[in-house]
């Protein structure tokens, strides 16, 4: 995106003709992208990076599909992208408002219900463990198959999970995934801390980028199977993975 659209002095022009552009680093604001990453998923049922969002002068997210009225939905050009907002913006003034509204109607709505509800109980803990374990690579540690994520949350869970219930299983989950990472290429052996993810199975071909917090989750989750098991491994690999030593 950064060579095919950023880069291109008339994509350039053509934004900042019709636009006022900001750029958000999702690992800098986590909260600016879980609001608008939120938007995307409502008005097109998925969501992914990068993200492109368009709002209205007040800020007020709206739809960013310019299309015409039966056009069928599809992936379009940055230079039609902008033509097509600007054309929409001009000829259907009222109806880009009103779809602004509604976005942030359900944007509210959807807070709201984030925020209700007990917390999960003895049920649903049972059942998440049990989805995790059905997961699980035996061979090799970790969740699924290749490409492999690291996935530092889950081992936050089963840790827990194993403290509150004494099931061997969970701790054992945690303990063969990261020893196994650990051993791995994700691990950066020379620069220390944790590549995004494994293209293998075996966690030997990382893909060569470190993000800020998977830094930070995976040095929680090693601190803490330190705590549970007291082997020096966990608590080393936590000392050099700080968000110090990385970069993308």
């Amino acid at each position: 995106m950064a060579h095919e659209s950023f880069e291109d002095r008339e994509v350039a022009r053509l934004m900042n003709e019709a636009f006022v552009c900001i750029k958000v680093d999702r690992e800098e604001r986590p909260d600016v992208d879980g609001i608008y990453m939120t938007v995307c998923q409502i008005m097109t049922g998925s969501g992914g990076w990068p993200l492109t969002i368009l709002m209205t002068p007040s800020a007020s997210p709206s739809s960013p599909a310019p299309t015409s009225e039966g056009e069928p939905a599809r992936r379009i050009g940055m230079i039609e992208l902008i033509q097509g907002v600007q054309r929409v913006w001009k000829t259907r003034h009222g109806d880009v408002l009103s779809s602004a509204e509604q976005v942030t109607e359900a944007l509210q709505k959807a807070s709201a219900e984030s925020s209700a509800g007990e917390p999960p109980g003895k049920t649903a803990c049972r059942a998440a463990y049990e989805a995790l374990a059905g997961q699980f690579d035996k061979s090799n540690g970790g969740f699924g198959a290749a490409p492999k994520f690291p996935s530092p949350h889950h081992f936050l869970f089963l840790l827990r999970y194993w403290k509150r219930t004494g099931e061997p299983t969970a701790l054992d989950m945690v303990e063969k995934s990261l020893a196994a990472m650990r051993r791995g290429g994700v691990y950066d052996h020379l620069g220390y801390g944790f590549h995004r993810y494994s293209t293998d199975a075996r966690w030997r071909l990382p893909h060569f980028e470190k993000m800020l917090y998977d830094q930070a989750m995976l040095s929680m989750a090693f601190l803490e199977a330190f705590q549970a098991t007291g082997k020096t491994l966990y608590a080393e690999t936590a000392g050099r993975s700080s968000p110090t030593c990385c970069g993308t």
